[in-house]
């Protein structure tokens, strides 16, 4: 069989060249950009050499002897594929060939705490129940940015050798150097692992740094720093720039990870849009990593709130949204009159309560460059130095930058991103649009109009947990019956370390350094549902990464709509708000395979020969596996059609991972609004011993349903000790 395999390889190669070599040369004056070949699952033949056969295909292609400069990477350790300089006609000839699951471009995908934790219920020291051995042998693989190792948060003391599980490496670059804590760094963009954006320093520290006493970013948010699971240790994969993180460098990290041995793997990173499986990198990462065990927990996306925005849509991914907890920083603005405005930034610049004279940016208008409408906005260049320098300026926009560039003592802007607060790198209050207007009136009221800016303070008591404005949302728009996003975490306002290569606001007008700093974004919430699967795995290291993701969302906090229409309903928050301590005792979980996977792809319409590249194992597609039947711990349901009224059946499988001998018994909760009838068959499940499974089949009939809006009730399966959580949605398109 493997000389029948060697021959048939030896004749596609041959029949490939000839046939290519005879458009070699109409390629020669096409473009040249980078594409991966995707090739799904390693072949399981000893024969089979990963790099030849992607050298050989490339030589093939192109006619050329030699394919220097043209393969970029090999991907040979954990899947198959590599990416190469091809241009548009070799892509299409690869893209037709028998073995190649998809051929997409290179892009750039874009990177998206000291009350966190205890917010969520994780406490520090020994109020919060630990398995300290078994945390110390997790091992954490962080796909962003780098690192910076000599951080407090990933320092090695008390710490001892590193799991013999571990096969990676530690190639770092210069001057980088790993310990027990930070025990491997693979870097994919030529400059060395250390963290230069400083994304990277903050999202492993939020999952496992250590505990560091009295930090804070200038007196805020002063408390303990420290992650979810301390004890675990961290890998750095370093896919991302300032310009991005492109899709070849992120297969890489995965095809690494997978192989060196990490449990769990966290990346904060998305395309900017919903892309299919087969040409999403962090979906086929994450794919082959569920596969050999490993969960891929991925950040929603920051394009928020629109519907239809959510980037994180395959089901073998946990992908978590953004919210806020209790803690708020706020900025006041003193007028001259004596009113106090209330704004959002976080600004660490003492005025020390001085007045200065305020100035709108409209009345500064730098007439040879700009009409009245851009100095409105503080568009760059459009502001007049000398009637702005030393004054307060007020800018219709978001961007008050150019004010600082023109000699401006502060800055008051407009705040487009309700409820969050960013780094400032000068005095500035970013208000509402009601509040600015106010401020404006002030202004145009008053023959010498003043105004101060406060240092930013912090208040423990704003209502959470409340999904982020820049939170994307669903709809899922791949596999529409697939509800996403499926948790949410903290994400606003978050404090953790920080690289010392930037500026805390990232603006070249700031020269501080600091070793921590606040971050928003469903970068900074990815992390903190990692470290709760870390924590879960702790007392479960046998557990499927489905079961852990399954124990995370059917216990979490059930989160209530804040607005109307779909962008704060589930859409936003999926099953709800991560419960830490809950979720490592879940009672029942919903489990899945590799061959549940599969066959989810097969009711996607993807043929049998495609699948069965992709998973590496024979695949039947029979054509009647509806998506909707896949065993997730949520279940949603997309409808077409003119008919308001309809009927829907949801089939799932719980395992019993809580005591022998309980009686579950089903209940069907409601949400506001929705006229739904929820039956459940059979209403109770009995489970004799640990580990047994059983089967029940949800059938949700209603009327009424709008493509506005949408229908939900919670599915609750409860023993008296443990409450088994699952949202229902219905919905309909346009």
């Amino acid at each position: 069989m493997a000389k029948l395999l060697a021959f048939f390889c030896l004749f596609s190669y041959i029949t490939v060249l000839f046939l290519c070599s005879i458009s070699a040369a109409i390629d020669d004056n096409q473009d040249q950009q980078v594409y991966v070949v995707y090739m799904g699952a390693l072949p399981s033949s000893e024969v089979y050499t990963p790099m030849s056969d992607h050298m050989n295909i490339l030589q093939g292609i192109t006619g050329e002897s030699s394919n220097e400069g043209r393969l970029v990477r090999s991907y040979k350790r954990s899947f198959n594929g590599f990416a190469a300089r091809l241009t548009q006609s070799e892509r299409e000839r690869i893209a037709n060939m028998e073995g190649v699951v998809s051929v997409f471009p290179n892009k750039n995908l874009q990177l998206q705490t000291t009350t966190s934790w205890d917010f969520m219920g994780l406490k520090e020291g020994k109020v919060t129940n630990r398995n300290l051995a078994v945390e110390s042998d997790t091992i954490v693989g962080v796909i962003d940015g780098g690192i910076t190792p000599e951080s407090e948060s990933f320092s090695d003391k008390g710490f001892g050798l590193p799991p013999q599980k571990w096969k990676g490496v530690c190639s770092g670059g210069k001057n980088f150097t790993c310990n027990n804590k930070l025990i491997g760094a693979r870097d994919y963009t030529s400059e060395g692992s250390r963290d230069t954006v400083g994304h990277g320093t903050h999202t492993a520290s939020t999952i496992a740094g250590n505990p560091v006493a009295g930090t804070s970013f200038y007196g805020l948010g002063n408390g303990t720093m420290r992650g979810g699971v301390p004890a675990s240790r961290i890998v750095s994969y370093k896919v991302c720039t300032w310009l991005g993180c492109s899709s070849d460098s992120i297969l890489a990290a995965f095809d690494d990870a997978i192989a060196d041995g990490v449990d769990i793997i966290s990346i904060s990173v998305n395309m900017g849009y919903a892309s299919a499986f087969e040409e999403d990198p962090v979906a086929i990462g994450a794919f082959h990593a569920i596969a050999k065990g490993i969960l891929t927990v991925n950040s929603a996306g920051n394009n928020g709130p629109e519907p239809q925005t959510l980037e994180s849509v395959a089901p073998w991914i946990l992908t978590v949204a953004a919210s806020n907890t209790n803690r708020a920083f706020f900025t006041k603005v003193i007028l001259g009159n004596g009113k106090t405005l209330v704004g959002k930034s976080v600004n660490t610049f003492d005025l020390n309560g001085t007045m200065y004279s305020l100035v709108y940016g409209r009345s500064a208008v730098n007439s040879s460059a700009c009409s009245v409408e851009s100095a409105e906005k503080c568009e760059e260049g459009c502001l007049q130095e000398s009637l702005v320098k030393g004054k307060v300026v007020v800018c219709n926009s978001t961007d008050s930058y150019d004010a600082l560039a023109n000699g401006a003592v502060a800055g008051i802007s407009l705040n487009r991103t309700p409820n969050v607060a960013f780094i400032t790198s000068f005095p500035l209050s970013a208000l509402s649009q009601e509040d600015l207007d106010s401020l404006v009136s002030y202004i145009k009221s008053e023959s010498s109009p003043t105004a101060t800016i406060l240092k930013t303070e912090e208040s423990y008591s704003q209502q959470a947990p409340v999904v982020a404005a820049f939170s994307s949302r669903g709809p899922n728009t791949i596999a529409t019956d697939i509800l996403k996003p499926d948790i949410s975490a903290p994400g606003v306002e978050i404090l953790a370390a920080l690289s010392p290569e930037i500026s805390p606001s990232s603006s070249v007008y700031d020269t501080r350094r600091v070793k921590y700093s606040v971050l928003s974004g469903t970068s900074m919430s990815c992390p903190h549902v990692t470290g709760v699967a870390a924590y879960i795995r702790t007392f479960h290291p046998h557990w499927s990464p489905s079961m852990i993701k399954s124990a995370i969302m059917t216990t979490a906090w059930p989160m209530n709509a804040s607005e109307t229409g779909f962008v704060s309903t589930e859409f936003a928050y999926g099953a709800g708000h991560v419960d830490p301590i809950s979720a490592s005792n879940p009672g029942l979980v919903y489990d899945l395979t590799k061959a549940d996977y599969t066959a989810f792809l097969c009711g996607m319409k993807y043929n049998a020969t495609t699948v069965k590249l992709i998973s590496g194992e024979a695949v039947i597609c029979n054509g009647e596996t509806l998506t909707r039947n896949l065993n997730y711990p949520s279940m949603s349901a997309k409808l077409s059609g003119s008919k308001s009224s309809f009927i829907v059946s949801f089939k799932r499988t719980v395992t019993n991972v809580g005591t022998p001998n309980s009686i579950y018994k089903s209940k069907a909760v409601l949400n506001l609004g929705s006229k739904l009838t929820v039956k459940v068959v059979p209403s109770a499940l009995a489970f004799k011993k640990v580990n047994e499974k059983q089967s029940f089949t949800v059938t949700v009939t209603g009327s009424a349903l709008d493509s506005k809006l949408l229908l939900s009730a919670n599915l609750i399966w409860s023993d008296g000790t443990h409450n088994v959580r699952s949202p229902i949605v219905v919905y309909k398109s346009e």
